[in-house]
């Protein structure tokens, strides 16, 4: 924790083609080694990889299948007299698009397509239809929140 005050949170510049300030974060999310346009490259190419499969709008998919991902619930480790509970505790709106930001990204870097485009595109599919390894990741820590709902009343 911050002794002396909080730190101010910065604005972000949105995103050249749809003005979304969401997408630019996910574009500077899935960057790697500074390389800003590769990652941009890859975002709007997978927009148009489901544009082609699904024959609806990549942008709609793409919020669609974000709002799907984000969690509602997570435990977090709580010690109480020598034991340690899985308290379950609501996630905040910033936290809860960085989680699905990274669990998305995550994800799509472990699937068998071959270029990073393809498999951002498959998994964004694959979490508006709610399946798929960002799908499951959240609900096991649904699942697993709800299972330790008798251990609420330490939150903090």
């Amino acid at each position: 924790m911050a002794r002396r005050r909080l730190a101010r949170k910065r604005e972000r510049i949105p995103d050249p083609v749809f003005n979304s300030e969401l997408i630019s974060r996910f574009i500077c999310r899935m960057m790697t080694d500074g390389k800003k346009n590769a990652s941009e490259k890859i975002f709007y190419d997978s927009l148009k990889i489901i544009e082609e499969k699904t024959k609806k709008k990549g942008l709609d998919i793409f919020e669609q299948a974000f709002e799907k991902v984000r969690p509602v619930l997570e435990v977090r480790s709580r010690r109480v007299g020598g034991a340690t509970y899985q308290v379950p505790v609501e996630v905040r709106p910033e936290r809860r698009d960085t989680l699905a930001m990274r669990w998305i990204i995550t994800y799509a870097r472990e699937r068998n397509e071959k270029t990073m485009a393809g498999k951002l595109a498959a998994e964004l599919i694959d979490a508006s239809n709610e399946n798929g390894e960002a799908i499951k990741k959240k609900n096991d820590i649904f699942k697993m929140a709800e299972s330790n709902k008798a251990f609420a009343h330490y939150k903090w």
